[in-house]
């Protein structure tokens, strides 16, 4: 049993880990800027959603949602795929359920972060808040195989 355990819980770290990686690199101001500057693609374009920025430029409000959504977005994916990895222990065990895990943890974690600091926008509403929800979730329907493969990797 403890061997078990402690491979869903490296399941969780390694994407928890990945997600990190993500939201760091591909959220940074740095690639934003890149990709705004031309036409990147689809991928690339929407690897740069949970941007987080130190822009001085941007009133605090702003700030304070883009930067708390990405912060969100690593937390929350921990926490989902801790509470999913728990599903593996039933008799669906195996590597494309293990990349489902991964993946699903991580729309429902873009979704709800993306909901969240909804609110801290100026002129929030719900259906502002469900909008920015669906773009969330969009985002890691193209984006969070990377994190389901990551879990899939974890688990072994």
């Amino acid at each position: 049993m403890a061997v078990t355990r402690s491979r869903y819980r490296s399941a969780s770290s390694a994407g928890t880990l990945v997600a990190f990686l993500l939201v760091l690199i591909f959220g940074s101001p740095w690639y934003v800027d890149w990709v705004n500057s031309g036409n990147r693609g689809l991928f690339l374009e929407t690897l740069a959603w949970p941007a987080w920025n130190f822009d001085t430029d941007q009133s605090v409000r702003d700030l304070l949602a883009a930067d708390l959504k990405a912060i969100l977005l690593v937390l929350f994916t921990a926490v989902f795929i801790s509470l999913l990895v728990g599903a593996q222990l039933a008799s669906a065990r195996g590597t494309i359920s293990a990349i489902l895990t991964g993946w699903a943890a991580y729309i429902f974690a873009a979704a709800l972060a993306a909901l969240i600091t909804a609110f801290l926008l100026a002129n929030a509403s719900f259906a502002s808040a469900v909008v920015a929800a669906t773009g969330g979730a969009a985002y890691a329907l193209i984006v969070g195989w990377i994190v389901g493969l990551a879990s899939m990797a974890g688990r072994r």
